[in-house]
Order: structure tokens, then C-alpha cells, then sequence
């Protein structure tokens, strides 16, 4: 398999279906990333709540779309093989 435009696409769009449905409260929380993060006055976030932040977000914003993306991807690769 030769690596190509449409394989790096598949491989964002399982990266980005893999944040997507990681929950909070049942694993995120296990390894220590889930609830709240209490954050000093003054000082930058930090790269741990960053990086929550982008899982939020990422979640929060490409709940939707990821569904019809995904129905778009399985039936090109039921027809194209």
C-alpha cells in the first residue's frame, strides 16, 4: 500500500474520530485528565488543559459533521473497493 492523499485523510479522519468518542467521565478521568482544571491567577494554561481544551472543542464542533463524513468515506470504499 503506497502512501497517498487519500490514506493521510483516512488517518486524520480515524484520529479524529478516535477523540471524538473518548469520554470524559470513563477514561479521561482514570488517567488523570478528566473534571475540572484549577488553573493559578496569572499564570498561561498549561499544555495538559490545552490539550482538554482541543479535545472539547474538537468534540464539541465536529460531532455533526462526522457523521455525514463518515457515511460519505464507507460508501466510497464500498463502491471504489
Amino acid at each position: 500500500m503506497a502512501f497517498t492523499f487519500w490514506s493521510l485523510l483516512e488517518a486524520s479522519l480515524l484520529i479524529v474520530n478516535a477523540i471524538c468518542v473518548l469520554h470524559e467521565e470513563r477514561f479521561l478521568a482514570k488517567v488523570g485528565w478528566g473534571g475540572e482544571q484549577i488553573q493559578a491567577y496569572g499564570s498561561g494554561p498549561s499544555v495538559k488543559s490545552q490539550i482538554l481544551n482541543l479535545i472539547r472543542s474538537v468534540r464539541t464542533v465536529m460531532r455533526i459533521p462526522l457523521i455525514f463524513i463518515n457515511i460519505v468515506v464507507i460508501l466510497m470504499k464500498f463502491v471504489l473497493g
